[in-house]
């Protein structure tokens, strides 16, 4: 401990003109310039204490509610004027306190900072309690972070069956964070789901174009033989085309699509059609689309106005197209890539930041 605070046992060798008095009683000499140039309130208290003292010598300013130990770290950070990563973390909450309360503005983001990144699940609650005193966000959504990632561990906690006991506040504002971070979680599922058929949705179109391309074309597949190698067209590209000559064989062969009702297979294929014409981007004079009923369904949506969610449908599948495009060929780092691997096989990204 001498030896952390070298610096400031040596400063308060000088002529200090301050005495700190801590809630148990120890005093502390300090140096009034240092402390008003670091704290707008401790300027102020000093200049109080002057103002009512009878002689020339030390005024007296008290700095309770934290143990000695902790004010000598508040007091040597001060002196120090930037935040010592070892000091922060042995003294975070009290520190955070301190830094709130006499208005030192970079001490209490270093505090929040260092206490959000070594949050535990038992000390949750208390943090949470911490943050709502000190106007602290970061840690506050730190705590709701850790309780809707390990709930079990923080109704376990001591802090918990406090609150649950003696602070209904708190325990309801816990309980909402966690409700929030439900939906929150639902929401982002929801969102990655329908991205997801997007993404699918954009792959059958660009399959349809590959299926029914010019004879001539290199990169073509007949439509009724089975999927070719192609660059990039294997994995999900392959398994799509696949189900999509399935689906089409279905079509040909199929007695139920003149039927009352129809075939709902049938209404399938048809539904994916008029996608595809709804996105096609060949033109008749420049090359026309070889994909069936393209120009058919086009013509119609020419004459018929389309409603707000196929024209949604439409937005969203071009948008993933385009985004499918710009990715072909660029290289993804093999970090990168292993982290979405592991991230995608996990059952709890949901969960996730």
């Amino acid at each position: 401990m001498a030896a952390l605070y070298a610096d400031l046992d040596a400063l308060r060798a000088s002529a200090a003109d301050v005495r700190i008095v801590t809630s148990d009683g120890q005093t502390i000499a300090a140096h009034s310039y240092v402390l008003a140039s670091a704290s707008p309130v401790l300027e102020r208290m000093i200049d109080v204490a002057r103002r009512g003292g009878r002689g020339g010598g030390a005024c007296t300013v008290r700095i309770l509610g934290a143990p000695s130990d902790a004010v000598l770290a508040f007091l040597h950070l001060l002196y120090a004027a930037r935040a010592e990563e070892a000091v922060v973390a042995a003294h975070g909450p009290q520190l955070l306190a301190l830094a709130h309360a006499y208005r030192v503005g970079w001490l209490k983001r270093a505090a929040e900072a260092s206490v959000s990144a070594r949050l535990a699940p038992g000390d949750a609650v208390d943090m949470l309690k911490l943050a709502g005193l000190c106007d602290a966000p970061r840690l506050r959504a730190a705590c709701a972070r850790l309780a809707a990632r390990d709930r079990a561990a923080v109704e376990a906690s001591d802090g918990w069956r406090f609150a649950r006991r003696h602070d209904p506040t708190l325990e309801q504002e816990l309980l909402q964070l966690l409700e929030d971070a439900g939906r929150r979680r639902e929401r982002w599922a929801r969102g990655r789901a329908s991205r997801e058929a997007y993404r699918q949705l954009a792959e059958a179109m660009d399959s349809l174009d590959r299926i029914f391309a010019a004879a001539d074309d290199d990169d073509a597949c007949s439509a009724g033989g089975e999927p070719c190698a192609r660059k990039g067209g294997g994995g999900g590209g392959a398994t799509c085309e696949l189900g999509l000559r399935l689906l089409m064989r279905h079509f040909a062969a199929c007695a139920r699509k003149a039927a009352p009702g129809g075939c709902a297979r049938c209404k399938r294929l048809l539904q994916l059609f008029r996608l595809h014409a709804s996105v096609c981007d060949r033109t008749e004079q420049d090359q026309p689309c070889r994909v069936p009923l393209c120009s058919h369904f086009a013509a119609r949506m020419r004459e018929e106005k389309a409603d707000k969610t196929w024209r949604l449908l439409v937005k969203k599948v071009t948008t993933a197209r385009a985004m499918a495009r710009l990715a072909v060929g660029r290289r993804v780092p093999e970090v990168v890539a292993v982290s979405w691997a592991r991230y995608l096989s996990s059952s709890k990204w949901a969960k996730l930041r």
